[in-house]
């Protein structure tokens, strides 16, 4: 199968070759100077989202703003049609984290047009600078980002386990200290007391409920000293995972078929969809 044929054997056509390695490859000199006017664009339309915000600006350059935005929607449109068609699977991209960021970037200044007010969830098109990682071909950044997913993974087990034990504990506390305290000293109910069970011992203490008595106060000591002891656990899981998980040098070529990035050095099929690269 040669290079510019997909893995059904269907022959690509030659600007759909071109157009993906402008798109989505930044090994190519275009290639980057696509990615780099792409993420100009994003940084500039999220700063027209945030200055619309600002009713002041927005009385003023209102009119100015909002042809801006519709420039841009437009534009990234344009772009998120181009990537469907020069790769061989589209719905795969579509439906992989970019292509959903890039399809999210569009729609709400369309759904704007019927639902006023919308267009400012236009600001996850933050997220789409997120392929600065390839632009600037910080591979060796890929690799942490690939161990640290793979350290997450393997440590989800642990950290859901740990999750489910203070969750016992705050539910535990909360009903003593609902006992305790009563509705005279705030605790109102067992959910308002969990409440403040939890923000004690995430030691983040917000202060809007505390305990009066004495017997409350001590075990308000004793959950805070607890909080300190307990957010070090999921740390220690994660970091333990990490030196497990072995790294693996990765290139920042894309898969013409599903788009998929982060392959092996010295892969020649993709490591999702067995397409060559």
């Amino acid at each position: 199968m040669s290079i510019d044929e997909t893995k059904s054997g269907k022959p690509r056509s030659r600007w759909q070759t071109v157009l993906h390695e402008v798109i989505f490859e930044a090994d190519t000199r275009a290639g980057k100077l696509f990615d780099i006017v792409l993420i100009a664009s994003i940084i500039l339309s999220v700063i027209v989202v945030m200055l619309d915000s600002v009713s002041a600006i927005r009385i003023d350059c209102g009119q100015f703003l909002y042809s801006v935005e519709w420039f841009f929607t437009v534009l990234f449109t344009v772009e998120y049609l181009l990537r469907l068609l020069c790769v061989g699977r589209p719905i795969r991209y579509a439906t992989s984290f970019f292509g959903t960021v890039d399809l999210l970037a569009v729609v709400p200044t369309y759904v704007s047009l019927f639902l006023p007010g919308s267009q400012y969830l236009l600001v996850i098109r933050i997220l789409r600078i997120l392929r600065i990682f390839r632009v600037l071909k910080l591979v060796q950044y890929l690799g942490e980002v690939r161990t640290l997913s793979l350290a997450l993974r393997a440590s989800r087990r642990k950290i859901i386990v740990f999750l489910f034990a203070v969750l016992t504990l705050v539910v535990i506390f909360g009903s003593f200290m609902y006992l305790i305290e009563g509705a005279e000293n705030g605790f109102t109910s067992i959910p308002r007391s969990i409440y403040w069970a939890i923000v004690t011992l995430t030691t983040v203490g917000y202060g809007d409920i505390s305990p009066k008595t004495g017997i409350g106060q001590a075990m308000a000591a004793i959950i805070m000293i607890m909080g300190y002891g307990i957010i070090a656990v999921p740390t220690g899981i994660v970091t333990v995972e990490l030196t497990r998980a072995q790294e693996k040098r990765i290139t920042t070529q894309v898969c013409p078929e599903c788009s998929a990035e982060g392959h092996d050095n010295d892969a020649v099929y993709c490591k999702y969809c067995a397409s060559k690269l």
